[in-house]
């Protein structure tokens, strides 16, 4: 009888947990929330919000951007860009980014009362009140399915002290950093540390 009772919640399991198909989607989560500045004419400092990007190589990364960007235009034109994390204290301004575009509203950056300075080691801005930011020498822009492809080389990351942990490396719980859903179009906090990264699978290594 108990073996019956066993059987029966295990169907009962998998007839909760079955599948079902939801067509194509980006369903990649979480997906980063970056900021990306770039200088336009008269070194006007532009801010975009892009999800679609990330790390391709130890010291490169990769930005998807449709072709009427203004942040496109302005990577070609420079040769460089900054991406910032964007974290909870200024999710208000870092959604703003994603909303306006630089083509139709040259104030955009100036309305949400941010600060920047120019990179010492590229030619963009590094806006002040995100806490690390990644400075970029274009590598190169790719036509791809109908997007363009940005390959940029980090040539130096900055960060506020204040971020750092007391060996000096980034504290992911201090930055803050938010995240994308593509399946309601929300943002999301990260959540706290659940394991060691090369640790917690090191077991099954063993014979």
């Amino acid at each position: 009888m108990c073996h019956n009772k066993i059987n029966i919640l295990q169907e009962d399991l998998y007839i909760i947990n079955m599948k079902k198909d939801l067509g194509v989607l980006p369903a990649v989560f979480p997906m980063p929330v970056l900021m990306v500045g770039t200088y336009g004419e008269n070194d006007t400092v532009d801010v975009m919000n892009v999800a679609w990007g990330g790390i391709c190589g130890e010291d490169k990364i990769a930005l998807n951007l449709a072709p009427d960007r203004k942040t496109l235009a302005n990577i070609r034109e420079r040769k460089a860009f900054t991406v910032a994390l964007a974290d909870e204290d200024h999710i208000k301004e870092a959604d703003f980014f994603g909303i306006a575009t630089g083509n139709k509203m040259p104030d955009k950056f100036a309305r949400t009362g941010f600060h920047a300075e120019k990179s010492k080691n590229v030619d963009a801005p590094i806006i002040s009140e995100f806490s690390l930011t990644m400075e970029c020498e274009l590598l190169e822009v790719r036509e791809m399915y109908g997007d363009f492809r940005v390959v940029g080389k980090i040539v130096n990351v900055i960060a506020d002290e204040n971020i750092l942990n007391s060996a000096g490396k980034v504290d992911p719980s201090k930055l803050k950093a938010v995240m994308f859903d593509q399946y309601n179009m929300e943002y999301y906090a990260t959540g706290g540390k659940v394991a060691k990264a090369w640790n917690a699978g090191a077991g099954l290594m063993k014979e």
